[in-house]
């Protein structure tokens, strides 16, 4: 339920049983004509308005209360006892009727959501409940001498629904809004003139004889636009108190029909006070609910314009012409710029190489109008570019159902990106060494294993050729043992050096391990070439080498495997390995070569020497070795 004031206890059930008396002797007195049917029915408006605001346990103690206050208001007013009470039982059942099918459907009628389903229910039910509480009373009419239950049933219907729609809203909306609702500060001016208008121009209808009635019902809608319920409510309770009243006197054109009794005129001044309803309770439901929703879209537009405002992301909307409509004030601190600033097409603001690609992803939102999300760089106002994540969304342009804008929000992501490159120079950097020697900086056997691949895997294309150079240095366990190991590693460095500078710029120079090396050429190679590289790498590694305070002189022996067609892997790894093999057998610092023909089959065979050198005998009779060599 709502949270409007309820007073409960003694005092509360007071007031109303002393308002349903009131409104009952008053309803009486104010009848059309000495022993009519009042116009307007009161109490069962006052009581079903109380019943809404109190909680259904109570409903009995007012009901016991309203009941009492009804019958004892129509004896003030003359109507005897015996028929009284049976008329209040009638008048309770209408509001408890009404009541209790309005709390059913909507348990908080506070809430102006609800009040054109409010609007629709109370109808609803109020007809009802005074359809049958009236086919009651006709029926009991049957019983008093004369009377006719048509027209016993036609102004007690009138009179009980114009009740409960006039007196009953009216007393809800003070119950709900308070007193001042019908009045408020600063229009209670404009509403007091406009209740004086409606006054002044039902007094001039009903003091003439003319038919003139339907000129009340352009003020009183105008009350209804101007002052919404309270201007229904007021005012149409002038009409009805004037009509009444004038009409109860003798006056106005509704006197002034001879060929009608007191009960037809008091059901044509009921058909007329329902015209007032009818023109103006639809219109002020209306006017709730388009002032419900205005207030709900301003609320909505503030929170989001907050939202915006307030917001660390940058916010943007544009058309669909990329043109800047509304920039959220975090640009200060994101880019720079201030939101005027960035207003318009400023294409000028994205990096060059994002621009086509925006301008595209903006197209494809649009025309798909799917959200996307991006990331490009926007100029800072200091010249820099900030990394942007931006998700962008399709949004219907205002007062244009056809066109489409684009709303955009964005934060600044420039430490991610930067935290993602290093992350990626990183990887790179492992990946880099991952493929390096330790000790040389060149090649390992893991980028061969890649490299080796790719070649082996292009031989056989036109002008594709292969030259697998298995290296190790003479005698190198000699200087290890001579000049120790620091030697050693400075001797590995160097003859590395030397074959990189000599081997030739795409060729692949790898160290397998210990004083191992590998050489792959590949591409446009004939075995001259490769046999005119193993010649100056010969003399190359010759020159002495400045080791530390140490001069020396070392010397290679290479085996080279060559082949101009399709081979496998293995049949080129043997056939280089028993080229360094033979070259070793015959003395050293020398070179062979083995043509591996098509098939796999060694081909002949070529070799080059220098100076003779002695025997190694740790390397004689070795036999081939393994896949890669075993050092």
């Amino acid at each position: 339920m709502s949270t409007w004031p309820r007073r409960m206890g003694g005092s509360d059930i007071v007031l109303v049983a002393l308002l349903m008396v009131a409104g009952a002797w008053l309803s009486i007195r104010w009848a059309v004509g000495p022993g009519a049917l009042p116009a307007v029915w009161m109490p069962a408006g006052l009581l079903c308005a109380w019943l809404l605001v109190r909680p259904r346990d109570t409903w009995w103690r007012y009901g016991v209360a309203g009941l009492v206050a009804d019958a004892a208001g129509q004896w003030l007013a003359g109507t005897p006892t015996a028929i009284a009470l049976p008329l209040a039982l009638c008048h309770l059942f209408e509001s408890f009727c009404v009541a209790f099918f309005i709390r059913r459907s909507i348990p908080d009628i506070s809430d102006p959501r609800h009040w054109v389903h409010l609007g629709g229910v109370a109808t609803a039910s109020t007809v009802l409940a005074c359809a049958i509480s009236g086919a009651v009373v006709s029926q009991l009419a049957r019983l008093l001498p004369g009377a006719d239950p048509l027209m016993t049933f036609a102004p007690w219907y009138g009179a009980h629904v114009l009740g409960l729609v006039i007196v009953g809203t009216t007393a809800l909306i003070v119950h709900v809004e308070g007193l001042r609702s019908l009045a408020p500060p600063g229009r209670r001016v404009g509403f007091l003139l406009g209740m004086a208008l409606v006054a002044l121009m039902a007094g001039l209808a009903f003091m003439t004889h003319y038919a003139l009635l339907f000129v009340t019902y352009p003020p009183v809608l105008f009350a209804a636009f101007r002052h919404r319920f309270g201007g229904v409510a007021v005012g149409v309770s002038l009409l009805a108190v004037i009509g009444v009243g004038f009409t109860a006197a003798g006056h106005g054109p509704l006197a002034d029909l001879p060929a009608l009794d007191d009960a037809w005129r008091t059901v044509l001044l009921q058909l007329y006070l329902a015209g007032a309803c009818l023109i103006t309770l639809p219109v002020v439901l209306a006017m709730a609910e388009r002032d419900r929703l205005t207030a709900r879209v301003r609320d909505s537009e503030q929170r989001y314009r907050l939202l915006a405002d307030f917001s660390g992301d940058l916010v943007v909307r544009l058309d669909a012409a990329g043109e800047r409509t509304y920039v959220s004030p975090s640009s200060r601190e994101m880019l720079g710029w201030a939101p005027e600033e960035m207003l318009g097409t400023r294409w000028d603001l994205l990096h060059p190489d994002d621009r086509e690609a925006q301008r595209q992803a903006m197209l494809e939102v649009v025309a798909s109008g799917l959200p996307q999300t991006h990331r490009y760089r926007v100029r800072h106002r200091d010249g820099r570019y900030v990394w942007t994540e931006v998700v962008m969304r399709s949004a219907p342009r205002d007062g244009d159902d056809g066109a489409r804008d684009l709303i955009l929000s964005g934060r600044d992501i420039s430490k991610r990106v930067a935290a993602e490159q290093a992350l990626e120079a990183s990887r790179q950097e492992l990946q880099r060494l991952s493929m390096i020697d330790a000790l040389t900086g060149i090649a390992n056997r893991r980028q061969l294993e890649h490299r080796l691949s790719l070649s082996i895997s292009r031989l056989g294309e036109e002008g594709s050729a292969m030259a697998l150079f298995f290296l190790d240095i003479d005698y190198f366990k000699g200087i290890n043992d001579t000049h120790g190991h620091t030697s050693g590693d400075g001797v590995i460095r160097t003859f590395a050096q030397r074959l990189q500078t000599h081997a030739g710029p795409d060729a692949l120079v790898v160290r397998l391990g210990g004083d191992e090396f590998v050489i792959l050429l590949d591409g446009d190679v004939t075995l001259a070439s490769a046999a005119k590289v193993a010649r100056k790498l010969l003399v190359a590694v010759r020159a002495p080498m400045r080791i530390g305070n140490t001069t020396l002189t070392v010397t290679t022996s290479i085996g080279v495997a060559f082949t101009a067609g399709p081979a496998s892997e293995d049949d080129l790894l043997a056939a280089a390995d028993e080229a360094l093999y033979k070259a070793k057998q015959k003395g050293r610092d020398r070179y062979e070569v083995a043509v591996v023909a098509v098939g796999g089959d060694p081909g002949g065979t070529g070799h080059g020497t220098a100076a003779p050198a002695g025997d190694d005998p740790s390397r004689a009779g070795r036999g081939r070795r393994s896949r890669w060599g075993t050092g």
